[in-house]
Formats: structure tokens, C-alpha cells, sequence
């Protein structure tokens, strides 16, 4: 006899005993239900897509009582009925994945997740039939068997209803420019002439990827042992419970360090995800296997963090830790740079100065680079040479265009975390104009619960002036103002004392948005919003509701200030990615919308504007297979 889980209307209910038994039946953990098998949980909600049902359930919690059992469309998320009752039943071990596109042979997966923010109105690709206008879902059908279809439009009115089944042929157009794409007429052979240039470009395209990938593979690099007991002793010392996606990350680098060949490999996970702890047992491993390690940090504030975590980390174990900016005087830093040299330094943390001439290692190992999108172009070149003869791990919550695009093509090695930690919660968006009364009332609500406030303001010329506004609205107070152009001391003593819980309100630049982890800061406001980045804004908000308690971000605008439609689009984005696991989003939206420029050369980036970035990236990936396997042979016909 088979386990099932029966769940009714006002039953009281444990959401974390449900997810186990979820897990027990063979469901699979994703941060949105996309196919039968999957379930999800956020907050008061628990979504599942039970195996014998034809659209996914979602079950809302009012504390531990089912309050409402309703079935929703997992396209445009509209619920459509309600139960009082439902009786689940094991998955299946093996299953087709629905929305897994043939590849003539070749590997997730879809490479971008195209439905979940597709919108009346939007632009979409059909492999088979072109460009098209996106109009919604309509139940079609005869007999009294009815069927969800998407909608689209294409040129002249032409309309192609597409049933559910086939949604797979089916990726939001993204193409990273500002015009309108060309919308395709239903039977026209244009769209076939046009995707099969497409293929001729990718195809040359990835030949000289895989000259590049050539160039690494013959590049014997270091094969790190496999674990010992020290590094066991240092895992069981993570303070937390490791999620899934971790210790799949976990897995997938260490398989990568004993492997002979050079690491090159792409973490991914959103803020506050537990990337760090995957990069320490890198280090770790490295440090016992002999090598020495460096850890790139965007900021001198991040570096810092960074320093104080691995001491912590390694104290129990003779691994010496030293860190290189412009915290340190030059003595220290002429010490350093000695015993580096030297082997007597095994982690070495520090900014791009770690990059520097005069920057010299015994036995280099492992590189680790914390958002390598902050670093400049000269420093990704040396970063470059680095990737030929060491193991590079990189971190990233919102990852470069061109490391997003290597990735997806299936060049780069990724691993994703989208596993949140336990007890995490979305922080809680809200986009108003500059309100004195709402930063009163913001702030005072936070203090009532002992916690901290982050307040972001990019001029550092008004700086005192937000100050003393700060200082007015809540009087007695410590508020401390931080900015990059501050004395190091200055600085660090205004760092350490908001880490220490000590200054209750930091007034400061976007130099905390990458790495600041402080637990008991769960109110962030940013003014003016619109003169910030969408990854910057992204990034920001990362700093609050690393804890259990509800967290809070408010993006403030100048009062009547006309908002660009950039600044419009960035700060809509930033509102409607509150769900948690945005980033891989978050930077698909931010590349539409500042433009990726010329990504891949100008050829390329045409192909990629005539097809759109999700085809175009399945097609390099296919290309990219099938040269790997028939070196010779002209790639064969695919279905796309």
C-alpha cells in the first residue's frame, strides 16, 4: 500500500512537516511549480504539482490553518478553482520533463526561465513559426474537453493558438535593445531563412569557443585531493543546516578541484544564499591540499567582512588568513606581500590590489572572485590569463551579460543555489515619493524591535544634510554617515561599530550593497532609487531579511521628479521580483533593459536580436554538442 497525503480546508497544518512529506512522496523542491512533480514554498504558501493533475494547487496557510485549496495557472498564475480537499499521490521515479526542448541529443534544460514574468503584450518566440505578440490563455476545445492555449499574435493579424502541451516551442523574446522587434507572418518562410542564418553564425561562433575551451583542456592543472578529516571537522563546523542547493554546489565544485583539468566554474545564487560557505570549503580543500588561495572582493568593506569570517572559520585549524587593502598600512602590507611570496600566507583576501605587479604567490591554487561584474575591464583580462593554469570560482547574485551567456551556452560550468535558507521570507517592496512622515514612521517601526536601519544615498556631498534631516526626525539615535572617500580608519571604526550593533542607523553610499550581512538590519531605504542600477537596487535590498524576521525596503523618489523610462521600467522591475531566488530575473530584466551592448561582437549580437537570446543560446549550446561529439561532421538538422 502507497503513502498519500490527504489535505483539507481548515485542517491545522506544519508547512515544514508538509515540505518533508512532499519530499517523501518524490516531489521536487523548485522556487516556482513549473511541472508535475515540482512543489514550492514561500512564506504562507505551499504550491504542488501533483503527478494526476492537469494544473498545479496551491494551498494558503492562515498561521498553521488551511485557509483555501485552489488550483492555478502556472503561465499567468490566475486561479481558477477551488476544493475542499486533495489527496495526494507519490511521484513517479521517472518522468518526461515537460518543458525540456529536444536538442538533438544534448542536455536542466530550458536555458532561461521564460514564463513565469511573461505579460499581456510581450514579445515571444515560436521555434517553428517566428516573433509574435503574446495576448494571454484561453480554454479551447470541443466535445466538452477543454484545453489552456497561449495566445499569439503575429503580423497582419494573423492569430496561433499554441495548447498547453506545446508550450516548450514556445521563450519570451529577449534581445537586449530598445526597438521593437520584427513581428513574423504565420506560413512565411522568412522566419526559417532568417533562423537558419541564425545557425550558420552560431555554428562559427562555436568553434572558436571550443578553440578557447581546447586551449584550457591542454592546460594540465592541479588535482586537489579528495576530502580528508580535517575537512570534514571544518564542514561540521557551519553553524547553519546546509540546504540542497548547497551541498549540490558543494558536490559539483569539489568534483571540479579533483578533477585534472583548470576550474572554471559559475556560482550562482541569490543574496544571502550561502555562495560564501560553498567558497570557504573550496578554500579549505585547497589550503590541505597545499595551495595557497586568493579571494577577490569588490570593496575594501566586503574584504573586510570577508577577513572576519574565514579568522572565524579557520581558528581551530593552522591556516593563516590575511587580507590586502587599503585598511592595512603600507608596513603591514609589505609583510604580507613577503610571507605571500613566501608560503607563509594560505588565503589572501583582498580588492582588485590583489592584482597588482608586485603581488606574487609560492603555489597559487585557487581563485575565487566575490560579483565580478564590479571589476574593470583591465582586471577581467588578467582574470582571464588567471582561468588557464588555476581553478577560478566565481560568485555571483546577478551575474555579468557575457558569464550569464557562457553559462547558458553550456561552455561555462554553473552551479545554482535556489534553495532558500530555512525560515527566509521576501523583504516586504514599496516605491513612494520622499516622505518625512513614512522615514519616521520606517525607521521608529524597526528600533521598536531592536533592529538596525541601512539608509542609501549615492551624493556624497548631501550626505551631512540627510543627516541632520536623520537626526530631527529621530532625536537620541547614534546615526553614522559611510562613504568611500572617508579615512580608512574613519571607516572601518564606522563599520565595525553598526556590525556591533552599536550605531542604529547607517547613513551611507552604495558601498555596503555588496557582502554587508548583518542579521539585525531589516529596514533599508534608498533615496533618490531612480539614479540607482536595477542590479545595484537588487544588490541593495540583498542587505536586509538575511534573518526570521520580516524585512523591509522602501525606494524613494524625488517628490514630482519625471521618472526616464528606464528609471520607470528598473523600478517596476524591482517591485515585481520580490519573490525569492530573483536574481538569474533580475539579470535577464536588467540586461533588456540597459542594453548589453556589443556582447559578442556585431554579428553575433545581430543573430541574437533576429532570434532572441533564449533561442539563440539554445542553438549555441546545440552547436557546441554536436562539435564536441562529430569534431568533423557538418551538425546535423534539429527541431529547432
Amino acid at each position: 500500500m502507497f503513502k498519500t497525503l490527504q489535505i483539507l480546508k481548515r485542517q491545522h497544518l506544519s508547512p515544514k512537516e508538509t515540505c518533508s512529506m512532499l519530499e517523501d512522496l518524490g516531489y521536487r523542491h523548485a522556487d516556482q511549480v513549473g511541472e508535475q512533480g515540482d512543489y514550492a514554498h514561500r512564506g504562507s504558501l505551499i504550491d504542488v504539482y501533483p503527478p494526476d493533475f492537469q494544473s498545479p494547487v496551491r494551498i494558503e496557510l492562515d498561521g498553521d490553518v488551511v485557509e483555501s485549496i485552489r488550483s492555478f495557472n502556472p503561465v499567468t498564475g490566475d486561479m481558477f478553482e477551488t476544493h475542499e480537499g486533495i489527496i495526494l499521490l507519490p511521484v513517479r521515479s521517472v518522468r518526461k520533463r515537460r518543458f525540456d526542448l529536444p536538442m538533438g541529443g544534448a542536455a536542466e534544460e530550458v536555458p532561461i526561465d521564460t514564463f513565469v514574468d511573461l505579460r499581456k503584450g510581450d514579445y515571444v518566440v515560436h521555434v517553428r513559426h517566428g516573433i509574435g505578440r503574446y495576448l494571454g490563455m484561453r480554454r479551447l476545445g470541443t466535445d466538452g474537453e477543454k484545453k489552456s492555449h497561449m495566445v499569439i499574435q503575429y503580423e497582419g493579424n494573423d492569430t496561433l493558438y499554441v495548447p498547453s502541451d506545446q508550450l516548450h516551442l514556445i521563450q519570451k523574446y529577449i534581445a537586449f535593445e530598445g526597438s521593437r522587434p520584427k513581428l513574423y507572418k504565420l506560413g512565411s518562410k522568412l522566419w526559417q531563412r532568417v533562423k537558419s542564418r541564425a545557425k550558420e553564425g552560431v555554428y562559427r561562433y562555436a568553434h572558436d569557443i571550443l578553440e578557447l575551451e581546447a586551449t584550457r583542456g591542454v592546460m594540465k592543472g592541479f588535482s586537489f585531493a579528495k576530502d580528508t578529516e580535517w575537512q570534514r571537522a571544518f564542514e561540521s563546523e557551519f553553524p547553519f543546516t546546509e540546504t540542497l542547493g548547497q551541498r549540490q554546489a558543494m558536490y559539483e565544485v569539489k568534483k571540479d578541484m579533483e578533477s585534472v583539468r583548470p576550474m572554471d566554474r559559475l556560482l550562482l545564487g541569490d543574496v544571502g544564499y550561502g555562495k560564501t560557505e560553498v567558497a570557504m570549503r573550496a578554500a579549505f580543500k585547497a589550503v590541505i591540499s597545499g595551495k595557497q588561495v586568493a579571494i577577490l572582493v569588490p570593496t575594501t568593506i566586503l574584504a573586510e567582512q570577508h577577513y572576519a569570517t574565514f579568522e572565524r572559520r579557520v581558528e581551530h585549524f593552522p591556516v593563516r588568513v590575511e587580507m590586502l587593502s587599503r585598511f592595512k598600512t603600507p608596513v603591514a602590507q609589505t609583510n604580507i606581500l613577503r610571507d605571500l611570496k613566501e608560503g607563509r600566507v594560505d588565503i589572501i583576501i583582498g580588492t582588485h590590489r590583489l592584482l597588482s605587479g608586485d603581488v606574487s604567490f609560492k603555489d597559487l591554487g585557487l581563485v575565487i572572485i566575490d560579483e565580478e561584474q564590479r571589476f574593470g575591464v583591465k582586471d577581467k583580462e588578467t582574470l582571464k590569463r588567471m582561468r588557464l593554469v588555476v581553478d577560478v570560482l566565481t560568485l555571483s547574485a546577478t551575474p555579468i551579460p557575457r558569464t550569464l551567456y557562457m553559462s547558458l551556452s553550456g561552455v561555462k560550468d554553473m552551479s545554482i543555489i535556489n534553495t532558500p535558507p530555512e525560515a527566509r521570507m521576501p523583504v516586504a517592496t514599496r516605491i513612494a515619493d520622499f516622505n518625512e512622515l513614512l522615514i519616521q514612521q520606517a525607521i521608529k517601526r524597526e528600533l521598536r524591535r531592536g533592529g538596525q536601519i541601512f539608509f542609501v544615498h549615492n551624493r556624497v556631498r548631501s550626505l551631512g544634510k540627510l543627516a541632520r534631516l536623520l537626526e530631527r526626525l529621530i532625536p537620541g539615535v547614534r546615526i553614522a554617515v559611510a562613504h568611500g572617500q572617508m579615512p580608512s580608519r574613519a571607516l572601518e571604526e564606522v563599520m565595525l561599530g553598526f556590525i556591533a550593533g552599536e550605531i542604529r542607523v547607517l547613513l551611507s553610499t552604495q558601498i555596503v550593497q555588496s557582502g554587508i550581512d548583518i542579521p539585525n538590519a531589516n529596514t533599508l531605504i534608498v533615496y533618490p532609487a531612480d539614479q540607482f542600477g536595477l542590479a545595484d537596487l537588487y544588490q541593495l535590498r540583498g542587505r536586509v531579511g538575511r534573518f526570521t524576521r520580516k524585512a523591509y525596503a522602501y525606494f524613494l523618489l524625488s517628490p514630482g521628479s519625471a521618472l526616464t523610462g528606464d528609471s520607470q521600467r528598473r523600478l517596476d522591475a524591482i517591485q515585481r521580483h520580490t519573490e525569492l531566488g530573483a536574481g538569474f530575473k533580475i539579470a535577464m530584466e536588467d540586461l533588456q533593459i540597459r542594453g548589453a551592448g556589443n556582447l559578442l561582437g556585431p554579428q553575433q549580437h545581430g543573430f541574437i536580436s533576429s532570434v532572441g537570446f533564449d533561442l539563440y543560446c539554445r542553438l549555441l549550446r546545440e552547436a557546441i554538442h554536436h562539435l564536441r561529439r562529430e569534431k568533423k561532421q557538418p551538425i546535423a538538422e534539429s527541431k529547432l
